[in-house]
Parts: C-alpha cells; sequence; structure tokens
C-alpha cells in the first residue's frame, strides 16, 4: 500500500489541465542530473497515453551515462536549441516543471518559462519552494521527483497502463537521487514503489550498471587524481574538501558527468561527515555538498552560498575564484560546525 501523498485536488487539476491541452513540453534544471533526467522521460513517455503532442527541453546537455533511458536522443537543448525551443513554447498549451522550485535553477529558460501563457505544473521535491506554478506539487518529504511522478500517475488511475520506458525512466530517477538506495531511502514505500516497477519488467541491475558502473578510462584516472592529490581533511570539523581547476580537468579531457559521484566518496573514511567539492566552471564555481547523520549540508550552501537541497545533499555556486572559495569555505566553517554541535 502506497500513502496518497499528493492531495486529491492537485491530482484532479493535473489530470484536467493535461486533457485541456493539445502541446506539452516538460522542463527541468540545469546540470541535469539523473532524477531530472528521469522524471522528464518517465512523464514524456506516460504522456504518449493521451496522444499529446510532447517535448522535453532542458537548459544544457545530459551526462553521457544517461544517454541509456528510452528518448534520450529526443531531449532538446536549449542552449544549442534556442530557436527551435522558443518556437515550440510558444505554441504550448501547458508546462510541466520537474525536479526544480525556482525558476532562477534554470538559466535563460527560465524568462521564457515566467513570461509564457502556458498552464505550468511543478513537480518538485526540494525545500523552500518559490511560487511561480499554477499547480505546485511539492513534497520535500519525498526522496526523488521520479517518486512524485509514479505516484501522480498511479492516483491518475493509469499505473496498469505504464508502460516499460515510463518505469524505466521512473527507476533510473529514483537510483541516482537515493545513490542506489544507498541514502535517502529508509521509507519503506520506496521498496514498494521499486517492486511495482520490477513488475512492469524493469531490469534494475543492468540499468543500475549503466547509470553508475559505466563511464570512460579518463574518469578513473581523474578519480585517483582527486583522492591522490586533491582531498584534504580537516578531521577537527570531520569535513573533507577537494577541488577541480578547469585546467585540471582538461587534463582528463573532462566530460559532462564524469565527476558525478565524486563528493560522496570522503563520507566512507571513518571520522568524515561532511564532503564539500568545488569544480571551477567558466565565470563561476560550482559546488557539491554531502553529508551524513543530522549535519545539515543543505544549511550550509543556504548559509554561506546561497544555495539549497536536501539535509544530506546539497548545491551550490560561487562567483568568487576558485582559490577564495576554498578559503571562503575554511573561515566559516568552523563557526558553522560549531553552531551546529551545540544545537545538537
Amino acid at each position: 500500500m502506497i500513502t496518497k501523498v499528493i492531495p486529491e485536488e492537485k491530482v484532479v487539476a493535473a489530470y484536467k489541465a493535461i486533457q485541456r491541452a493539445k502541446r506539452i513540453v516538460i522542463v527541468a534544471h540545469k546540470r541535469p542530473d539523473g532524477d531530472a533526467i528521469g522524471s522528464c522521460l518517465g512523464l514524456y513517455h506516460f504522456l504518449y497515453s493521451f496522444e499529446r503532442e510532447t517535448f522535453v527541453i532542458l537548459p544544457d546537455a545530459i551526462p553521457a551515462n544517461m544517454s541509456i533511458l528510452p528518448s534520450s536522443n529526443e531531449i532538446l537543448n536549449y542552449e544549442l536549441e534556442t530557436e527551435k525551443c522558443n518556437s515550440i513554447l510558444a505554441e504550448t498549451d501547458l508546462i510541466f516543471c520537474l525536479d526544480f522550485n525556482n525558476l532562477g535553477r534554470i538559466g535563460d529558460l527560465g524568462n521564457v518559462i515566467a513570461q509564457s501563457s502556458a498552464e505550468k505544473i511543478m513537480i518538485d521535491h526540494h525545500l523552500d519552494y518559490q511560487p511561480f506554478a499554477d499547480i505546485a506539487i511539492s513534497h520535500p518529504e519525498i526522496a526523488s521527483t521520479s517518486e512524485l511522478v509514479f505516484r501522480l500517475i498511479c492516483r491518475m488511475g493509469y499505473f496498469s497502463d505504464m508502460s516499460l520506458q515510463t518505469a524505466e525512466c521512473i527507476c533510473a530517477g529514483m537510483l541516482t537521487d537515493t545513490g542506489g538506495l544507498a541514502y535517502n531511502s529508509n521509507s519503506p514505500e520506496i521498496y514498494t514503489i521499486f517492486a511495482e516497477l520490477l513488475r512492469k519488467g524493469v531490469d534494475k541491475d543492468a540499468l543500475y550498471r549503466h547509470l553508475f558502473n559505466t563511464y570512460k578510462e579518463n574518469r578513473m584516472r581523474l578519480m585517483g587524481y582527486v583522492l591522490s592529490q586533491k582531498l584534504e581533511i580537516l578531521p577537527e570539523y570531520q569535513t573533507a574538501i577537494f577541488s577541480l581547476s578547469e585546467k585540471e580537468l582538461a587534463q582528463y579531457n573532462y566530460e559532462k558527468g564524469d565527476t558525478e559521484g565524486f563528493v560522496n566518496l570522503p563520507l566512507s573514511i571513518q571520522g568524515i561527515r561532511f564532503s564539500i567539492f568545488a569544480r571551477e566552471e567558466k565565470d563561476t564555481v560550482k559546488l557539491s555538498l554531502r553529508s551524513v547523520g543530522d549535519f545539515p549540508a543543505n544549511q550550509f550552501a543556504n548559509q554561506y552560498f546561497d544555495g539549497g537541497g536536501h539535509l544530506n545533499a546539497s548545491g551550490a555556486e560561487s562567483k568568487l575564484s576558485l582559490s577564495d572559495t576554498i578559503k571562503k569555505i575554511k573561515e566559516v566553517l568552523p563557526a558553522f560546525c560549531e553552531e551546529i554541535d551545540k544545537q545538537n
């Protein structure tokens, strides 16, 4: 039995919006991860049953390991196909906004969405929703947006019609946002949903291998470089910090997605509860933060870098240089850790 998390009035409203629409666009956040892509493609395949013209538009490219998902080759890249995407959006009746709750998370695409007269449905599981949608399905207590898409499909009465392609994409999103069920996955209902996806014919083991264990040699060598040369342990704060510059990434022929999961590695070190990875990219520094237990990675991200996310998995951006970003982290970390320890 799966509890009815999404309010009935929102389920009905979403169903009616789909029925009214002739053209539907599905969008997700910049640098899309497995949950963003899985939820978008899962919904995309589900909407086939409504015979609506449907498009998935993402702000930029997807990681190579996500190309295993059915119809991933049909995703439109707004950064590279701006004119085509804008033309599609101009004639759209309904826009699904998945895995983000702030239009600032989708870059230039956010301005287009904000100005669009199309009805908007947001489905997301992050904290601090900034209202913009006509229908907001926001549940931070749920592990992934893909799980919410599954729940919505079931609540609309279409589980029996769910295709294998929809199930595969949802499964991929749920796997990636829980680290292969390694974290954020203590809810018994997650396993009930996985069981139903397996009954649809999903080969979870094969999917896991493609998502987590199918990388190029350069990624492995980059990982070795990070662990041997870049990892800095601050035992007094139970924290690990590492960074990669654009030059260092180029030395290993970096491709989008190659550093996926790196930030989790230090958490396997005894006594480490907080891991911070800073990656230089063009004019900004991308921060990935992971933690264990009740240490609030999201609070650190928000308080010092205007970021956010979940308790144990968060992200942010810094406009400082890479070296100054690391310097700032080290300056604020002592007081932050002391305050958190006092609260606990």
